[in-house]
């Protein structure tokens, strides 16, 4: 059967445009260019239709004649400064997070901090990954820094705790510790497990509190301590069990991170719609 024909893949199997995206041979929505052209064959077939799918650790896969080759996995924790976006393309010319890591691989960030909210950013070419800490089904727990103008009660705090209610319904409630409080000012530590667009800054806003400032201090057990502003820290596959075991899946969702001299498919963008703080 030729690489083309089935439906679905079979056990090893990805889909052609996400695994030569991988490879760093460009965007996935390219690289479908690059099928539907019929420059791209698999063992030695041209496949020129969608969808396809193919084995990267078993098939021999190239592009204008060239074999491809897959990275290594590799993962990196960002302290993300402010006015630094998460997105592959900014019209306004902004610095992008992955400008930030000299690294000669095709990485992505696994979501996203707005470009005024700074702290924690992961940014890695493990697509299992960044879908795990995107999704929201595996709530994985993201804890911040705020400070606000004017002093906040415990009623408010009561209320954060408890889930404010936002366009999209009510949020889950958050863990929230009170860090200093004034009468011009309160600085609190917020914890949420989802990822709604410009989540904390929202829910204050319905409070009747503007966030002057507005920090990701850890994603998950993954803490910027000790890592400067604009600095990043190479991060071992232990430190991603680490990360995936502070994290309730859901059940069988948990996976070990296969070492880096294993294959695996690279993130797209289309795993990175999913836009918080």
């Amino acid at each position: 059967m030729s690489p083309q024909e089935p439906d679905s893949p079979k056990s090893g199997q990805q889909r052609l445009q996400r695994i030569l995206a991988a490879a760093g041979i460009d965007s996935r929505r390219k690289c479908e260019a690059l099928i539907l052209e019929g420059a791209v064959t698999v063992n030695g077939e041209v496949v020129n239709q969608l969808p396809a799918f193919a084995d990267p650790e078993k098939d021999d896969i190239r592009v204008h004649g060239e074999r491809i080759r897959q990275p290594e996995k590799c993962y990196f924790l960002l302290n993300k400064p402010k006015n630094v976006i998460c997105t592959s393309y900014d019209p306004l010319g902004r610095r992008q997070a992955v400008d930030l890591i000299p690294c000669n691989k095709r990485i992505v960030c696994a979501g996203r901090l707005d470009a005024d909210t700074t702290g924690a950013l992961l940014l890695t070419n493990d697509t299992e990954l960044v879908h795990q800490i995107t999704h929201p089904s595996f709530k994985v727990p993201k804890t911040y820094e705020v400070e606000v103008n004017g002093r906040m009660e415990s009623q408010h705090i009561e209320k954060l705790k408890k889930g404010i209610w936002l366009s999209e319904g009510k949020t889950a409630g958050a863990g929230v510790k009170v860090l200093r409080r004034t009468n011009l000012q309160t600085s609190l530590e917020i914890t949420i497990k989802q990822g709604l667009n410009r989540q904390i800054r929202r829910s204050f806003a319905k409070l009747g509190f503007k966030v002057k400032s507005l920090k990701r201090t850890k994603l998950g057990n993954l803490s910027i301590k000790g890592i400067p502003l604009g600095g990043y820290k190479e991060l071992t596959i232990g430190h991603i069990k680490g990360l995936l075991r502070s994290c309730p899946q859901p059940k069988g969702a948990l996976r070990k991170p296969k070492p880096a001299s294993e294959k695996q498919p690279e993130p797209t963008e289309e795993l990175l719609q999913n836009p918080e703080e």
